[in-house]
């Protein structure tokens, strides 16, 4: 089993002493190769590209040429700890045991923009960059075109070293794009969120980022290896709706 999230834009590069464990990206010289890219374009142009103001442009700059290599604990941090948005404070990655990162590290991708695909305990520096941006590069206009073999090749990989076999995706739409399906064989579960309010269920983003992580706080702190063992989530309110639910996609209500 194999759970896929995206990244967040919100990063926190403090200081936490939840493990001194980590790795490196198998990605870092495509990483690079980006920053490269992005070195050579003024703040006008970088504000454009990633279409954000002018305090972020100013401190995204700055991201761009303070990247350095080797990365280590003293200038990175890994990754299921740095980012910091809704995703990742519904997976509570802070207060893992030893014993949950070992299995996240196994069990976890988080696509990226500039790194690729991460395993949870790989190091990185702050950054802004999405998979969707439109960066010219060799491969392409933008990251899908640059990325979308490397990341397919590598979750293959790492999905034929889990068992059972499936991939669950609680990514986004966005990053979970730069997954090309090839293989019709290949076991995907879907996993969506609702709420029911004013007798009709709907989708409300930021409840739904949060309940991607805490479903994936879930099976990893249950070592969950049964596809039916899923429908046990029922963090926060949220229970399975067999009814809604399908062989490939599992619907939570609350």
């Amino acid at each position: 089993m194999l759970i896929v999230l995206s990244p967040t834009k919100i990063q926190n590069f403090e200081v936490q002493h939840c493990t001194s464990t980590y790795s490196l990206p198998l990605f870092m010289n495509e990483a690079e190769q980006l920053v490269s890219l992005l070195r050579a374009l003024n703040p006008t142009e970088i504000s454009k590209l990633l279409a954000i103001n002018t305090k972020l442009t100013s401190l995204n700059y700055d991201r761009f040429f303070n990247f350095q290599v080797p990365f280590t604990p003293q200038n990175a941090k890994q990754a299921i700890l740095a980012f910091d948005g809704e995703v990742f404070r519904g997976l509570e990655a802070s207060n893992f045991t030893p014993t949950d990162f070992e299995f996240a590290q196994k069990h976890l991708l988080i696509y990226s923009g500039l790194y690729g695909a991460l395993r949870p305990l790989d190091l990185i520096q702050p950054y802004r960059l999405e998979i969707s941006t439109a960066l010219q590069n060799q491969y392409g206009k933008d990251m899908y075109a640059f990325w979308q073999d490397k990341i397919t090749r590598f979750t293959l990989s790492q999905l034929e070293a889990t068992a059972p076999q499936i991939l669950i995706n609680l990514a986004s739409s966005e990053y979970f794009k730069a997954f090309k399906i090839k293989d019709k064989n290949i076991k995907i579960l879907e996993i969506e969120f609702y709420e029911y309010k004013n007798d009709s269920l709907k989708q409300i983003v930021i409840y739904t980022k949060k309940a991607r992580g805490m479903m994936a706080r879930y099976l990893i702190k249950n070592k969950i290896s049964y596809i039916e063992d899923i429908k046990g989530f029922a963090d926060a309110g949220y229970w399975f709706d067999p009814a809604l639910s399908t062989q490939n996609k599992y619907i939570f209500v609350r």
